[in-house]
């Protein structure tokens, strides 16, 4: 089958595809939504092919075009993943509105202070959204239009006997004309709105499919569910999962493990975290999933027992780990069969993809008002990293002070600052060593947290590390912090030593000499794999440590 997709296009609109793909194949399953379990144990779905998601969208136009939703207005979209979420941000696409899509678990304070700065003229809720709405009105005061939003709006829109509405022609949109506002993690600071052009969705979509070689026809489980959003787009059916997107660590991988092989789902995407779950589910049930050509996991650096334990679950397919960020994805990527096991050295990220333009520089905690002023690093050095390319995204929503910290304009490029130190080898391939915030400024030098952490990874308790500096920057005590499985706390002073043990064995880890145990890290709630660790830092300064110095 021909990819209708790659076809030229007279504009930038990401909605035309749609449209493109229920022509292509109006049959082939669009969305299944869960609804429950058949007599037999197997998960009932709701199915729409894309001829009627495509029906869908129409009907979810009419509605919001009736409610006063015009081209170019910002609107909040604040409704359950699945049908809702698509349907309701390619209509707004579709009519050539802004959807505004911020994250629900990243609290209410900060929730509410993307929501004011956003300024949404209109709201897409379901009813709780709207009552918030109505309850904290400084941070919504610039919301004029309220479209109620509860599952699928066909039912109760389309008389019986009658047919959906005709689907609309895309609103013509320039490349550069703005598309989305998408918030970030707020992982390493406050969340900020990424203003999105119509044309790098576009380039996201070529790429996305050239680097992973995706089908129209494919079947989809996006772990998080705004990634879903590419799939109409692409050609591939999405399986909604049954996870709550508040709290994704809480999923129970026996359930997405029954959708991966009752759907036969080829393409997932997912955190480190969650797959790592799925992946020991999988072993200790002695399952796998021959289905899956792709698993793409992102959000932090993917540990060496998961690239490991993939091979075991996936007999036909591979682990990608793409590398990017909410202001520039794709960026590079690497697959399990090109990683180099046992590193200290960083995470290896692999090359940059097609179209993307890859540089280090030496690192600067302040603006950069030209590329000419940047130091480029040569090959094997560690520094910050800065991309462009069509899927760069070139400023923040209302945070012009941002926007100056993260951007380098250099000519008709912008430049992005990734926010994370690495280097590049001698092969071209990019080694992730953290992020430039969380290094610790010792007086020897810098310590960054991907090679430290990597060798304390390798003890049998220590799920998680998290390398912290204790006091200022410059004279700084590197620390870890060691999220444990399974070990008896009166045991801790012994557990010290042997990670000293390790530290020494390497000279990047060999000043390490305090340690600090926890339960549970502090993680972003996106992905459940970002750790907090300038929380852990200040959480340090009062908690017991544990000195093992000889």
């Amino acid at each position: 089958m021909s990819d209708p997709a790659s076809a030229p296009a007279a504009d930038a609109n990401i909605a035309r595809h749609l449209a493109r793909m229920a022509a292509a194949q109006p049959g082939t399953p669009a969305l299944k939504i869960p609804r429950g379990r058949t007599a037999d144990g197997a998960i009932d779905y709701l199915t729409l092919t894309f001829a009627e998601l495509d029906a869908e969208v129409a009907v979810w136009g009419a509605r919001l075009t009736a409610a006063g939703i015009r081209r170019g207005d910002r609107t909040l979209v604040m409704v359950r993943q699945g049908l809702p979420l698509i349907a309701a941000v390619f209509a707004l696409f579709r009519i050539g509105a802004v959807p505004v899509v911020i994250d629900p678990g990243m609290g209410l304070k900060s929730f509410l202070a993307c929501v004011a700065r956003s300024r949404p003229r209109a709201l897409v809720g379901i009813p709780l959204a709207r009552v918030l709405s109505r309850i904290f009105r400084g941070s919504f005061r610039s919301v004029a239009v309220r479209v109620p939003a509860s599952g699928s709006l066909t039912a109760r829109l389309t008389p019986a006997g009658a047919s959906a509405p005709a689907a609309t022609a895309s609103a013509i949109c320039a490349a550069s004309d703005l598309a989305a506002i998408l918030f970030t993690s707020g992982s390493t600071g406050a969340p900020k709105g990424v203003c999105y052009e119509h044309g790098m969705f576009e380039a996201q979509v070529r790429l996305i499919r050239q680097t992973y070689d995706i089908r129209p026809g494919e079947v989809d489980l996006p772990l998080l569910p705004v990634f879903a959003l590419f799939n109409p787009a692409l050609g591939m059916t999405t399986i909604v999962p049954e996870i709550d997107p508040r709290r994704p660590a809480a999923f129970d991988p026996a359930k997405i493990v029954q959708a991966i092989r009752q759907e036969n789902v080829t393409n997932s995407f997912g955190s480190p975290v969650l797959w790592r779950k799925i992946g020991e589910h999988c072993r200790a049930h002695a399952i796998t999933l021959p289905t899956l050509r792709r698993v793409l996991c992102a959000g932090a650096a993917v540990p060496a027992e998961l690239w490991e334990n993939a091979r075991t679950f996936l007999p036909a397919g591979r682990l990608h780990s793409p590398y990017g960020a909410t202001e520039a994805l794709p960026v590079a990527s690497i697959a399990s069969d090109e990683i180099v096991p046992d590193s200290v050295r960083g995470a290896c990220v692999g090359w940059p993809v097609a179209e993307v333009a890859m540089r280090i520089i030496a690192p600067v905690d302040g603006p950069l008002v030209s590329l000419a002023v940047a130091r480029i690093l040569p090959a094997g050095e560690t520094g910050e990293i800065i991309v462009r390319g069509p899927v760069v995204t070139k400023t923040y929503d209302a945070l012009p002070e941002a926007t100056v910290q993260a951007k380098i304009f250099d000519g008709a490029h912008v430049w992005h600052r990734m926010g994370d130190c690495g280097y590049v080898d001698a092969t071209g391939r990019l080694w992730f060593c953290g992020r430039k915030v969380e290094r610790v400024e010792t007086a020897a030098g810098p310590l960054h947290t991907e090679p430290c952490e990597q060798v304390f990874r390798r003890h049998a308790v220590a799920r998680r590390c998290a390398l912290i500096g204790l006091g200022e920057p410059g004279r700084q005590q590197p620390a870890l912090v060691v999220e444990t499985k399974g070990r008896d706390p009166f045991h801790l002073e012994t557990l010290a030593k042997e990670l000293r043990a390790l530290g020494r064995t390497h000279a990047h880890t060999a000043g390490i000499t305090r340690f600090y145990f926890r339960e549970k890290f502090p993680v972003d709630v996106r992905h459940n794999a970002k750790i907090h660790r300038l929380t852990l830092a200040r959480w340090a300064v009062t908690a017991r440590g544990y000195d093992a110095a000889e």
